[in-house]
């Protein structure tokens, strides 16, 4: 057993400069900016990956990370990344969003929506956001929800749409609608229908990529809960790039925790936590 700097027994050695090693790659890959008292979450996190590929040190596995090239190197980058992202959500979580949601699609109902689901996690939310498209305007709608992570192993799960059948913030109606019950091996879980699934795509991101390779500007982002793995300068820099690829009065739907009002040239509060493109 190796003593670290909390002088803790673990299983793997990890020292202070260990976890500042931790944090100051995890923020130039990802952004994400971890505050001190994070060094049990992340050796927790770390250490199933170290025990996988078979490392006894985070220093010996660190110095292989930052040593790693090529294909393979890129797989254990997002392996890094994928251990250390969180993942919270719930199907209609904060759901005082998407009444304004089905009111913005009400108002136009034969435009071409694009939506934007950024951190869309295991799924429910991008497929709340589907439902809610499919309650205003029905599934025959020419609108695209563009769902992505920057982990990779979540997104898998998402673009499965199973869940179990007693998942939080489903009612009885929208189950009965929307989703197919499992028999058999799969009782007790419920699967997306096809014509709801069909509004959706998937695809890996990484919001520190300099260049967004999103297509037509969008009309509506929901990027909820994410800012707030930032430092001001990060949030700064993906609010201009969010708002270099919205829509002229293009609506931003952030997080309960979230507030962007120093950034009012960029966007406008239009409701609670909701802002407007300016």
């Amino acid at each position: 057993m190796a003593v670290t700097d909390n002088a803790r027994d673990t299983e793997f050695s990890f020292s202070g400069s260990d976890f500042e090693r931790v944090r100051k790659l995890i923020y130039q890959r990802a952004g994400i900016s971890l505050h001190a008292g994070k060094q049990a979450m992340v050796y927790s996190r770390l250490s199933r990956r170290l025990r996988d590929v078979g490392y006894t040190s985070f220093a010996d596995y660190l110095q292989r990370l930052e040593q790693a090239k090529g294909p393979q190197g890129e797989s254990e980058w997002q392996e890094f990344v994928n251990c250390l992202t969180t993942n919270l959500t719930s199907f209609f979580r904060e759901d005082h969003h998407f009444p304004l949601l089905a009111a913005e699609l009400a108002r136009n109902p034969g435009r071409r929506w694009r939506i934007w689901c950024n951190a869309a996690s295991t799924g429910e939310e991008p497929y709340s956001l589907a439902i809610t498209v499919a309650e205003a305007l029905g599934t025959s709608v020419p609108v695209q929800i563009l769902c992505s992570d920057i982990d990779t192993k979540v997104l898998a799960r998402a673009e499965q749409g199973v869940y179990p059948a007693d998942a939080r913030g489903l009612g009885p109606e929208l189950l009965k609608r929307y989703f197919m019950r499992g028999t058999g091996n799969n009782n007790g879980f419920i699967r997306v229908k096809p014509e709801l699934r069909r509004l959706v795509q998937f695809r890996s991101f990484n919001l520190m990529d300099t260049h967004w390779s999103l297509g037509e500007p969008i009309d509506i982002v929901f990027c909820r809960n994410v800012m707030i793995y930032f430092d001001g300068p990060t949030q700064r820099k993906v609010l201009e790039r969010m708002r270099r690829a919205m829509q002229p009065h293009g609506l931003l739907f952030a997080g309960h925790s979230e507030n962007f009002s120093e950034s009012r040239e960029l966007f406008r509060l239009r409701g609670k936590t909701v802002y407007e493109c300016v």
